[in-house]
């Protein structure tokens, strides 16, 4: 309700200037105006403020009989506060004829201060009432107004329980809405509980009837969920449903609630915040509880989907058991078995026939080779008499009489061990092929030393080998006894000189003598490089030959044996030892 004009002041004169303090006949301590005086006073004031609009709610409507007075209740939705309009009959029917309780209006009236009852109310002479596209223009912003804070979210719309325990039913006193929700719910679900609060649901004082009951219902623990229904109305009845504080109030409550308000074409901004919107009473019994009948008969239909499940179920697994039953492996299982069992022996003797093929197989070839190995083996080779000429500086094996110069220290490596030996200088001197012991003189000595070398004896292994047997001095020897110089091993076949003494060992720049040891008759091997010609390897080996007069018949100078010379171009085993 708004009210325009100047407000009294508490101590202090009106701006007027009625009663101003200090006037004559003011009030004080010492003389105090009695209430017939404050009354009067108060009363002169007010007639003073002259007539005001007003805006206000019609919470109650009192027309008279036999009186040409109406007597208005209006109240501020705003705020607890209500005033008293009196008016008359004829402004009424002029300019709200069909007004009723809950309707906005706007009316012209001035103040008036009963002084004889201390009252305060106020007399219209024009009544307006608010029209409905002013009044849902007004709906309209406050929807805006909730629906910006969250009011409507669909996300926090709870979900009804399958069976509630109990319902709370918020509705008028033995109205057509309880009768409603009443029969059908209990029609669909006979063992169903309500709790109902029967309050007002138009007027002045529904809203705070309606927020009572929900604040009772919401802190009930048995209540599963709350219904506020209302049968149906103009726009203004439902106010109350659109009311702020109670859609603040259905929003806050912990227990979801079901609006059912008017009929299907009214929506109170009540609709909007409930956790479900029913239509109507009836169409809110039907969202509340299930359908017993319903029920019943979707249990039947789901036994009965059960049972037909079931039973195809059982029947395919039979005919399942029913086949593998009859499949041979398991009818006759010793059948497949002796049969596996046949396949495993003969893949055993197979296994055990291959296994004793491959092994003698790799038996045989590995014995090849390890003869091979063997015969192609230095160590086999040294066994049969060869020898490896190497210097002793830095192990060069010698090839060529170029590979050693005089004084060159060298070692001979035998099968079991090695003999030092020096080069020492001398004329070269190239072997003949053998001849016989005792013919030869100085002369045929010094042409045997000028002609060339003669060639080894080929070997298919690369391995030519011959071997001359050093003739005794008695044999060999033409102007005296001289003893055999030791095995002659080189490129070509044993010479010897004009005095019947056996040529030395072919060396590269000279003769090769050991140290020590006398000498003693030896073979004499000669070895040639693999799948060629071994030719004598020239050189300045010493000339053993001399003339019968010029041989003393003095005790021979203590000889080691020859030493056996690496032929150009080593046996084929050497090489391989060299090369690995």
């Amino acid at each position: 309700m708004t009210q325009t004009g100047p407000q009294p002041t508490t101590g202090t004169a009106p701006r007027n200037g009625v009663g101003a303090t200090g006037a004559p006949g003011a009030s004080t301590a010492e003389e105090p105006w009695p209430v017939r005086v404050v009354s009067q006073k108060v009363s002169a004031w007010i007639a003073k403020l002259g007539w005001v609009w007003v805006d206000g709610q019609v919470a109650q409507i009192n027309r008279r009989p036999g009186s040409g007075t109406v007597f208005i209740t209006l109240r501020d939705p705003a705020a607890e506060l209500s005033l008293t309009v009196t008016t008359s009959h004829e402004v009424l029917s002029v300019g709200a004829p069909e007004l009723s309780e809950g309707a906005r209006v706007v009316l012209r009236a001035k103040p008036e201060f009963y002084a004889a009852r201390g009252t305060l109310s106020f007399r219209a002479d024009e009544i307006r009432q608010v029209g409905l596209g002013e009044l849902l223009a007004r709906l309209e912003k406050l929807k805006r107004l909730l629906g910006a804070e969250g009011l409507f979210a669909r996300e926090r719309k709870r979900r009804l329980p399958f069976l509630p325990q109990r319902i709370g039913l918020i509705t008028g006193r033995a109205s057509a809405a309880e009768r409603d929700v009443l029969t059908n719910a209990r029609r669909r679900w006979p063992g169903v509980d309500f709790r109902v609060i029967n309050v007002a649901t138009q007027g002045v004082s529904a809203v705070p009837q309606i927020l009572d009951a929900l604040k009772v219902l919401d802190e009930d623990p048995g209540t599963d969920v709350i219904v506020i229904a209302r049968g149906g109305g103009s726009v203004e009845d439902l106010l109350p449903f659109s009311d702020e504080a109670l859609c603040r109030a259905v929003f806050a409550a912990r227990t979801p609630v079901v609006s059912a308000i008017g009929h299907e074409e009214d929506t109170p901004l009540l609709d909007y915040v409930a956790d479900v919107r029913a239509s109507t009473p009836t169409d809110a019994a039907k969202r509340l509880v299930p359908d017993l009948t319903e029920e019943q008969r979707l249990i039947a239909l789901a036994r009965h989907r059960l049972d037909r499940a079931v039973t195809h179920r059982l029947d395919r697994e039979s005919q399942r058991i029913d086949a593998w039953r009859s499949r041979p492996v398991l009818a006759r299982p010793h059948v497949m078995i002796d049969q596996r069992a046949g396949d495993v022996a003969a893949l055993r003797d197979r296994a055990e026939r291959t296994l004793a093929h491959r092994l003698g197989t790799a038996t045989t070839g590995l014995t090849h080779t390890l003869a091979r190995l063997r015969a192609l083996s230095p160590a086999a080779t040294l066994q049969r008499g060869y020898a490896i000429v190497q210097r002793t500086t830095d192990g060069h094996v010698i090839r060529t009489p170029d590979d050693a110069t005089p004084g060159t220290p060298l070692t001979i490596r035998l099968t079991t061990a090695s003999l030092p030996a020096v080069v020492t200088p001398g004329q070269p001197s190239a072997p003949d092929a053998a001849t016989t012991p005792g013919d030869h003189s100085a002369s045929d000595a010094d042409t045997t030393a000028r002609e060339p070398a003669t060639t080894a004896r080929n070997t298919s292994a690369g391995d030519a080998t011959q071997t001359a047997d050093a003739a005794p001095a008695s044999d060999d020897t033409a102007a005296g006894n001289a003893p055999p110089a030791g095995n002659a091993a080189s490129a070509g076949n044993a010479t010897t000189t004009g005095n019947g003494t056996p040529a030395a060992d072919a060396t590269p720049a000279g003769d090769v003598t050991t140290a020590g040891a006398p000498a003693r008759r030896r073979k004499t091997t000669t070895t040639a490089a693999s799948g060629g010609e071994g030719a004598a390897v020239p050189g300045t080996a010493a000339s053993a030959r001399s003339t019968g007069a010029s041989t003393p018949k003095a005790k021979p100078p203590r000889k080691a044996p020859a030493a056996r010379t690496a032929a150009d171009g080593e046996t084929t085993s050497k090489s391989r030892k060299d090369s690995a």
